[in-house]
């Protein structure tokens, strides 16, 4: 794991298909009966992550990671206890639960004076350190990586960017615009956390069935984020929704993209932050509306949900090219590169007879539809001439 530093602090968990390595980085052969490509002569502890994905046992990870819903009370307090037990600490005195990590930030900052100091690296870090050290001796370097690739790397993207989008989202609402003291304070807060769900990948890769992995495991499929003190454990609901698109990023136009039970959420289309009211205005958009947005990323969305062609129609555009391959379209932006689109007409129709039309953005620079369409087969225009279209 690399670490950086941010305000005197190391930033774990800043781990990367690159830094674990990539089972596309070397030469390998298929774990028989898998259908999962490994180095060759996989044995051991790397047979048996190999086979789990093919398998799915990657599949309750992956679960627990976007879980929703209420918490297991019970089950995530049993496992915090445990995790300070196999420790070697004092169970907590206290275990109090909070509606969001922005909550359990604000509790702490506020109410927790008795709190004692952070065991984070006891609880969490030094057994984590340990089973890493124990696996990297055990497969070697290239049977790490590919063990890595093969469990917690699948689920490392979609994972991380989460968090850092919740931790950015807690410091813009408790410090707006406040980039001092404040924020760093909360930043060195929401470090203290341990990720509980969002923890999945590197438990995935690391956790056996017993031991101090076993009872961060039980908090991971149980509960959100918490905080492990000497005297006070702060434990966070999960997330009562989540929306993402096929890529894994926030999205989600009709409300938050991601809520907590307390009211704090994240609103994003496609992954981009976007403001709650913004949201809400998209039902009732008009051209006009589209071209007064001064934001060139907001009015992007804007057209996006619009959709292109419904604003073309509306905004009495004119085609800038026809032929027989279809029709040029061109938007100019103020600020803003223009959106050009080809429409195309379906060569094969539909069982009712008709035809159904689609649109193809194509670069700024196109002139002629048939350039447009040529591009989108990779094509130079005078090199496009389908015997038949399909």
């Amino acid at each position: 794991m690399q670490g950086r530093e941010v305000e005197g602090r190391e930033v774990e968990g800043q781990m990367t298909t690159t830094d674990f390595g990539s089972a596309t980085d070397m030469e390998g052969t298929e774990v028989a009966g898998t259908g999962v490509a490994g180095p060759p002569h996989a044995t051991g502890v790397e047979a048996t992550a190999l086979k789990n994905v093919a398998s799915g046992e990657l599949g309750p990870w992956r679960a627990w990671a976007s879980a929703t819903g209420p918490a297991d009370r019970a089950a995530a307090e049993d496992g915090v206890r445990r995790a300070y037990r196999l420790a070697g600490l004092p169970e907590p005195e206290r275990v109090v639960w909070v509606g969001s990590p922005r909550a359990a930030v604000t509790m702490i900052r506020e109410d927790l004076a008795d709190r004692g100091a952070s065991v984070r690296d006891t609880v969490r870090s030094a057994p984590w350190a340990r089973q890493r050290r124990s696996l990297y001796a055990e497969l070697g370097a290239a049977g790490w990586s590919a063990h890595w690739a093969a469990t917690g790397g699948r689920l490392w993207d979609t994972t991380q960017a989460l968090v850092d989008r919740i931790r950015t989202g807690v410091i813009e609402e408790l410090a707006g615009r406040d980039t001092g003291k404040e924020a760093a304070e909360i930043r060195l807060l929401l470090l203290d956390a341990v990720l509980g769900q969002h923890d999945a990948p590197w438990l995935a890769a690391f956790a056996a069935d017993d031991g101090p992995l076993d009872a961060l495991a039980a908090v991971c499929r149980n509960a959100g984020w918490w905080w492990p003190y000497a005297r006070v454990a702060v434990l966070s609901e999960r997330p009562v929704a989540l929306h993402r698109d096929e890529a894994g990023r926030l999205d989600h136009g009709d409300g938050p993209a991601l809520a907590y039970p307390d009211g704090f959420a994240l609103h994003a289309w496609r992954g981009m932050p976007v403001p709650a009211e913004f949201l809400a205005g998209l039902a009732t958009l008009t051209p006009d509306r589209i071209r007064a947005e001064e934001n060139a990323e907001l009015r992007r969305v804007m057209l996006e949900y619009y959709g292109y062609d419904r604003y073309l129609t509306d905004s009495g555009a004119r085609p800038l090219h026809q032929d027989e391959t279809g029709t040029l379209w061109r938007i100019d932006l103020v600020d803003d590169e223009p959106v050009v689109m080809v429409e195309v007409l379906n060569s094969t129709p539909e069982p009712d007879g008709t035809r159904r039309t689609y649109w193809l953005r194509v670069p700024p620079s196109t002139r002629t539809a048939r350039a447009g369409v040529a591009w989108t087969f990779g094509l130079a225009a005078e090199a496009y001439a389908p015997e038949a279209e399909t």
